[in-house]
């Protein structure tokens, strides 16, 4: 391959430093303009930093010149880079696409280059390609030609891009079949597709064609490229990746089947679409100074997916599943010690890697959302229009967005952000009240909030916290909202009555959890109940108190309780939350001689929603009724639930006889549930119908669950058959993390099979941060100090340097569990088995009959 760069050497030099990995140069030379060219006469990689230094034999003097790269790469297999993605045809051929994936520091594995975000430049790209396969750039084709020495091949040469960073460059080389549309600014939009689905392109296509015109109503600036293309890539390590005006993503998450799509699918290809659709101004047009401020991209685009998702399906009711999917997974892990601050400082490209986290992306999303909240939307689309006009083209930092959000709004945007940004962690709000006359006095605390317990540090930090207090009065608007910027403070509420109830972050916006006195506390379980609670309060409520409960601040047997005030609960997210809690409490109780119980507690919560939803659609309903099916019916399928179960392998058996189809709502929990309760003749069946499979969406689906199966022998087969070559290898990972949260045999079992084939493993996902997420999923479940000494010691003597934090986070979590069991486990056995117990006539529990030697009242 040949590269070529017209630069400027500012200063005479006989060598050129460079990045470059996995790289041979044949030949370089630098030309001076209109002077003879100079010929390099040493190449010395120093592979450990992806540098190459140029040597020449006489100095380069001040001046422009163009400096000529022949080298040799190569097309790896492994997701990052210049790579090959496997795929078969319609006709069963397996072929391979060439593709790119160059975020964060993979460009040099496609040419040498200087590699930084900040070095930007102009691209002219010509690839020659056989000329029956499409080949696609960042840019429209200028010219398409025979290309000379064989008649097979076509040269095709791209229009020169604008100045633009390395890490967005990109090109594809493979058979596709597409779908186009204009959007109503006139930009192209195309989605590409495997050849023959060109179909399962159009939802992504409408979503695309409405978010260009929403990006440039809100930012008030144009979409800057003459088109714009979204192309599904066979094998691809992360969702999606939003290279400028070429797109790549999953299938997965860009492909929709009107017939055998879920609605959470169709809700996902939205999501990602309208996240790195968001890219192409932030990020593509202005983008971050240095990767410490990738926050900044991430965390701006996971918010905005949400604003454009919720422009596009008002029907999702997106911002309330934005808090159960972003807000309280960054919390999860921003309350542990080796959490880390959204700013972080990163040098070597393996640290860089480590940063693509909930904390960038998820914690990033929600301070940005509260933000928003504090500033208005109208002086926050006045600021975000002054940040992306003055610095289009170049490059920023976090502060300069928070200079221009200050100059629009007139708030201390800085002194207030800084300390959500620049500090790891989030506060927990202790809040109690007292009655004076007509009004309520409030006293409010601020103390850092940590997964193990009470903060005892040495120092104070400390938050400035956007507060919105409401009351029963008017449970959906703030009746005062304050910025609290010291430890404690005090507020009246004035004509708020006894009987009225105070509810502290109206809407979960705040990112900050909240502890109720007693008192509070139970005047706001009615409101749950009776659903007078907004459905994001009712759910931030029961996420507080289960984050409590976790960290020892509170007993797990007081949320188990309020979690029984959710009957009525008709929402689709609360549930999901309140399910999400929940698996993570069997999990725990996993460990234990009792785990049985909570799978009862799991049926006596869901059954009554179960019954109520039924198995099949209703006239009226919508996507989010579709969603709560699923969960409901998944949920106490897995528990065990014998009226659910039986029908779940009455429509099994249908689907699988090509009687009645299932619907593909309805194939995941109606999958796991018989898989869960199966035995071999089961798991046969589903790895069949993964081989029948057309779309990669129903081989997913069928992935994430054959996990569940419990015998140890099959265990091992799922295990066997994450490695093969049916799982394309992103998906792996998926495989091996379902049985390690499948079950306790599933979790020991896992663990083994990733240390026995550790090197194939690390060598697939080197430094991506697909390691990472193998690493969490296979041992966060474990629960006590032995297991966290074992894997620490396994990565200390198998160091995966990407992953480093996420080993941290792990031990730290399993610490947590086992103290946490420790703590709790006989109390929520008590609580478990009494309410189990049958009530005497006056509404005491009976005293247990002898033959039920499982009682806690039994004599030892």
């Amino acid at each position: 391959m040949l590269t070529e760069f017209l630069f400027q050497v500012k200063n005479a030099t006989n060598q050129i430093v460079m990045n470059c990995a996995d790289i041979d140069i044949i030949t370089a030379s630098y030309a001076p303009e209109g002077d003879e060219e100079v010929h390099a006469t040493g190449f010395n990689y120093q592979n450990e930093d992806e540098k190459v230094t140029l040597s020449f034999p006489s100095t380069l003097q001040k001046g422009t010149g163009t400096l000529k790269i022949d080298f040799v790469g190569e097309l790896n297999d492994k997701m990052k880079g210049f790579y090959r993605s496997k795929y078969s045809t319609p006709s069963g051929d397996t072929r391979y696409a060439a593709v790119t994936q160059f975020e964060a520091t993979d460009a040099r594995r496609a040419f040498p280059c200087w590699d930084e975000p900040a070095i930007k430049a102009t691209f002219d790209i010509s690839l020659v390609v056989p000329k029956d396969r499409v080949a696609l750039s960042n840019m429209n084709v200028v010219e398409r030609r025979p290309y000379p020495d064989d008649e097979s091949l076509v040269e095709v040469k791209f229009a020169r891009s604008p100045v633009m960073s390395t890490y967005l460059v990109a090109f594809v080389v493979g058979e596709y079949d597409f779908v186009e549309a204009r959007s109503q600014d006139g930009v192209l939009v195309r989605v590409y597709t495997p050849v023959g689905k060109a179909e399962q392109g159009r939802f992504a296509l409408e979503v695309a064609a409405k978010t260009l015109p929403f990006y440039k109503d809100y930012f008030n600036v144009p979409y800057p490229l003459p088109k714009i293309d979204l192309i599904a890539i066979a094998d691809f390590a992360a969702g999606a990746m939003e290279n400028w005006g070429l797109v790549t993503y999953r299938e997965t998450a860009l492909l929709i089947d009107p017939k055998n799509s879920c609605s959470s699918s169709r809700q996902w290809v939205a999501l990602v679409v309208g996240h790195e659709l968001a890219h192409q101004w932030f990020g593509n047009l202005v983008t971050m100074e240095w990767w410490t401020h990738l926050w900044l991209n991430e965390g701006f685009a996971s918010w905005i997916e949400y604003l454009c998702v919720d422009h596009c399906f008002p029907e999702y009711d997106i911002w309330t599943q934005f808090v159960s999917a972003d807000y309280t997974r960054a919390q999860e892990l921003d309350a542990l010690d080796n959490s880390h601050p959204i700013e972080v400082s990163v040098g070597h490209p393996s640290e860089v890697d480590e940063i693509f986290d909930a904390i960038s992306y998820s914690k990033g999303a929600s301070v940005i959302r509260m933000l928003h909240d504090y500033i208005g939307d109208e002086d926050f689309r006045k600021g975000m229009n002054l940040y992306l006009t003055k610095f289009q083209q170049r490059n920023a930092a976090t502060e300069d967005l928070w200079e221009s959000l200050e100059k629009a709004s007139g708030k201390p945007i800085a002194a207030v952000m800084n300390t959500w940004t620049k500090q790891m962690g989030f506060p927990l709000i202790y809040v109690e009240a007292e009655q004076q006359e007509d009004d309520k006095v409030l006293k409010l605390v601020q103390k850092k909030f940590c997964a193990s317990g009470p903060y005892t540090g040495e120092d104070f930090p400390m938050w400035m916290v956007p507060i919105s207090i409401c009351t029963s009065e008017d449970p959906s608007s703030a009746k005062m909202q304050i910025l609290m910027d010291k430890p404690e403070l005090t507020v009246v509420l004035k004509d708020t009555k006894p009987e009225q109830w105070v509810k502290l972050n109206l809407g979960t916006v705040g990112f900050y959890r909240t502890q109720y006195s007693p008192a509070m506390l139970e005047s706001l379980i009615p409101a749950i109940k009776d659903l007078s609670l907004p459905p994001v309060d009712r759910l931030g409520l029961q996420n507080d108190l289960f984050s409590l409960a976790r960290a020892g601040i509170i007993s797990t047997v007081e949320v188990l309780k309020v979690m029984e005030a959710f009957v009525n609960e008709p929402n689709y997210t609360v549930w999901s939350d309140l399910s999400c809690n929940l698996g993570i409490l069997a999990t725990l109780l996993s460990h234990t001689d009792f785990h049985e119980d909570i799978q009862v507690f799991i049926r006596d919560v869901f059954s009554p929603i179960g019954e109520r939803l039924g198995w099949d659609p209703k006239p009226g309903e919508g996507h989010l009724d579709a969603l709560l099916r699923g969960l409901v019916l998944g949920k106490l399928g897995k528990a065990g639930h014998k009226a659910t179960l039986e029908e779940a392998r009455r429509r099994f058996k249908e689907h699988v006889e090509g009687k009645h189809i299932l619907s593909a709502d309805l194939r995941s929990p109606v999958y796991v549930t018989v898989l869960k309760h199966g035995d071999s003749s089961t798991l046969d069946t589903m790895l069949k119908l993964h081989k029948q499979a057309d779309m990669q969406e129903e081989k997913n689906r069928i992935e994430r669950v054959l996990g569940a199966i419990s015998q140890p022998e099959l265990i091992q087969k799922v295990l066997t058959f994450a490695l093969s070559e049916e799982v394309r290898p992103q998906d792996t990972v998926s495989v091996i993390g379902g049985v390690a949260g499948g079950s306790k045999q599933g979790r020991k079992a896992a663990w083994k099979f990733v240390r026995d084939n550790w090197e194939e493993l690390y060598n697939r996902y080197q430094g991506g941060f697909l390691i990472s997420r193998l690493i969490k999923l296979t041992v966060d479940g474990f629960a006590n100090d032995k297991m966290a000494a074992e894997v620490k010691a396994f990565f200390e003597s198998h160091p995966a340097p990407s992953a480093e934090r996420t080993v941290q986070q792990c031990c730290e979590n399993i610490l947590l569990n086992a103290a946490w069991l420790r703590r709790d486990a006989d109390s929520i056995q008590h609580f478990l088995q009494q309410r189990r117990a049958p009530v005497g006539m006056w509404g005491l529990p009976c005293p247990p009959s002898p033959e039920d030697p499982t009682s806690p009242f039994s004599s030892p």
